[in-house]
This record gives structure tokens, sequence and C-alpha cells, in this order.
């Protein structure tokens, strides 16, 4: 079978990584890819909004299977238009992509259903918003309704905090329309915790569990990025605590879209924090496999990927077994100098070739016009370690991120610690 893979991250690359490790897989594309990528997969020129062009390639070329990575896409209708031209397609359609699309909707439906969530309130405009901020205890959280590239979110621990980062979302928009209107809720304290599942309507496949590091600098200082490391398993939260996130959040929440009119196909991915009384509450939704969870989530998967997507695109997810692995992972994200704010590209990469027993999955890279890597992007590369522990992928993991160097690279070097202390 042949598959086209749309998008061009860490992400993408860690699915084609895995897809191309099934029996059943034929030739991959990648739409727009990127240079890590184009080593197993053809990439092919054309952009993840480019609906027309996407479906005509893969009509053309008889794909058997699309797979959606990015966002976006997903909230602009892009299975939508896939399945009009009968093409088999992962991902969510529109409506039910609105789960990450609009924080809005995501907390109104969470309420509604009685899932466990912070207290919240929403506004669209800045006014009404910033007299309620200045009646709320902090920290406080502000989020943009729309899609921001995993930065529309700031915890502010002063009121000077708060109100700035109202400001720049609701009168300068930093984040154009995605900051038209905002959320704004009570700080959760504890533990955060992913949980990706595959989902087909009411029927819900968690996969292994993850931590994210969402701020750019060691101990959870400075902005947030989109993800500066991640690992699997979590073996200081307890298989309880997971499971009860599982049927108190994720199945519930499956549930209610089905209820809703808007029936999930494809990741549902569940951003939980852990209180300290060990209860899961909800932080987000996303409607897409999460970037970097990704790449030390699939590494864990014994079963096979392709499989495992036709079974969503068939509506057979219940009859399809899965298997995951004791190994752990641990992957450190090496970025360009200056993100998450502006940043150089073109940079020389050098040392990609001495990566030991890691993978390496390539975010924002490109070949130079001598065939040298170079930078192209905010988050480079993702180094993945795996190990028999926690400790030993890390070691694994950071052991090859220093071989690998480029100018203003930076990374944290506390990563999975968490897990260990």
């Amino acid at each position: 079978m042949d598959i086209l893979v749309v998008g061009g991250g860490g992400r993408e690359h860690a699915i084609i990584w895995s897809l191309s490790r099934s029996p059943r897989a034929g030739k991959i594309y990648c739409a727009p890819g990127n240079a890590g990528i184009a080593q197993l997969a053809e990439c092919v020129p054309i952009g993840v909004f480019e609906f027309d062009k996407l479906t005509a390639f893969a009509k053309e070329r008889e794909v058997g299977l699309v797979v959606i990575g990015p966002d976006d896409p997903l909230a602009a209708g892009i299975v939508d238009a896939f399945e009009a031209q009968g093409i088999p397609v992962f991902g969510p359609r529109k409506n039910a992509a609105e789960i990450e699309g609009s924080k809005t909707f995501m907390k109104d439906l969470l309420h509604k259903y009685n899932i466990p969530t912070a207290a919240y309130e929403k506004f669209s405009d800045y006014g009404s918003a910033l007299a309620y901020l200045r009646t709320r205890e902090l920290p406080i959280v502000i989020k943009a309704d729309g899609l921001a590239a995993g930065k529309g979110v700031t915890v502010a621990y002063s009121r000077e905090e708060a109100e700035q980062a109202l400001q720049e979302i609701m009168v300068d928009k930093v984040f154009g329309e995605a900051g038209a209107q905002v959320v704004i809720e009570e700080f959760l304290a504890g533990q955060e915790m992913s949980i990706l599942a595959f989902v087909d309507g009411e029927t819900v496949r968690p996969m292994a569990a993850a931590q994210d590091h969402k701020p750019v600098f060691d101990g959870d200082k400075g902005p947030n990025t989109g993800g500066m490391g991640t690992y699997s398993p979590l073996p200081h939260i307890a298989e309880d605590i997971i499971r009860e996130a599982v049927e108190t959040i994720i199945e519930p929440t499956a549930k209610a879209m089905v209820a809703e009119g808007r029936p999930f196909s494809g990741v549902l991915f569940a951003g939980l924090m852990i209180s300290p009384d060990g209860k899961p509450k909800t932080i987000e939704f996303n409607a897409r496999f999460g970037d970097p969870e990704t790449q030390v989530v699939l590494p864990r998967l014994r079963s096979d990927l392709l499989e495992i997507f036709v079974a969503v695109t068939e509506g057979r997810l219940a009859d399809i077994p899965m298997e995951w692995s004791d190994e752990a992972a641990v992957c450190v994200v090496l970025a360009s100098g200056g993100y998450p704010g502006p940043y150089p590209k073109g940079v020389p990469i050098s040392g990609l070739e001495d990566n030991g027993a890691a993978l390496v999955f390539h975010a924002g890279t490109a070949r130079g016009e001598d065939g040298s890597w170079v930078t192209s992007g905010g988050r480079v590369l993702g180094v993945v370690g795996l190990g028999a522990t926690i400790a030993e992928a890390r070691t694994a993991a950071y052991a090859s991120a220093e071989k690998i160097t480029f100018p203003g690279k930076q990374h944290r070097s506390d990563i999975a610690m968490k897990a260990l202390i």
C-alpha cells in the first residue's frame, strides 16, 4: 500500500519511520517533508493547505492511505477534502478537529459533560477580560482560543505578566485571529502527563503515556515552546492514575463528541494535570499526534502502525491487538539559537552521521547547496535514546545530542529528570 503523509516536522518523520517498518507499506510520500524525511520517503513540494493539489496527487499516484500530521490543516478541513474524493484518510474531520481548533469549544464540551478540567471563563471583549482578570488569584492561565503553534498559552505569576499576555493576544494580535477570543482559567498544580489515544468513534485505545517539557529553559523557565523534550513511560505516575485519566476523561470525551454529532476518528491527544491528590484534570485536547510526544511513543509501539491506521479509517479499531514495549524512550530537542523567538536559518549542522544507538528525527533541517545539513526551523532535531530504564534512555539521548553541533544550538539539560527524582 502506497502512503502519503502530510506535514514536514519531527512528528511526521517519526510517523514515517514507524510506517516504513510495516510489511504492508509500499512507497511513502511526504508533502512537503524535510531533508531528514527524504531519507525514508519521497518528498513532494506541496503545501499542507493546498488541498486540491494534495488530493489530485493522491489520486494520480493511487495512494491507498493519507495520514495528516499537523493541526492547522485538520482544523481547516483537509480530511473532509480527501473524503470528498473517496480517498482513505487518517485524521478527524473539521467538525471533530474543533476540539483543538477552539479552546472555547473544548472547555464548553468538557463542562457540558462533567469531564474534569480547570474552572474557566471565556471572553471576546478585551475590556471585560481585563476586568475579570484583575479579580482573579495568581497564578492564572491565559489562552488564545485558536491554534497558535503551541505558543498561545501563558501561565502568569504576576499581575503585570497576566495583563501583558492578555494585551498581546487580544490587542496586539500576536497570534492573529486565534486571539479574537480568550479563555482565562484557574492554574492547576501538579504533574503534567500526555496520553495519546487512537480513537474510532466511541472506541478508545490509549497509547503509552508520555511527559512533555514546554518551557524553553531548564527548570520549566522561560516562554512556552512547541516542546523541548519528552519521555515515556512515566514510572513516577501510578498505573491506576493513568487508567483513571482514560476512563474519566478520554473515553467520556470520545462519547461526548459522538453525542454532539462530531464523531472523532484519528489520534485524540489529552494534555493532563495530575493534582497532588492524584486526580487527573484536562488541560487541553489536541486532534493529532503530539510533537515531540510522538517521537518517544511510536518507538515503543510493537504493533504495526499501518494496520492500526487502516483499522481506524475502516471503523475496526476495536478488533486490532496492540502491544507496547517495556523499553523507555527519552527525546531531547535541539533548537536554534533565539527559539522560540526569531532565529537564523541555514546554519551548518555537523555530527549527524555519528548518532550511536539513538534515533534522530528531523524537524527543521534542509540540505545546503553543497549537500551539507543546515538548519531550517526553530526546533531542528529530536534525538531519541532508548534503554531498559529512563536513566539509560536519557544517557543515550544526551550522549548522541552532544555529538551534534551547530552554532547557537540550545537544548534543555533536564529532560526526564522528574522521573528520576
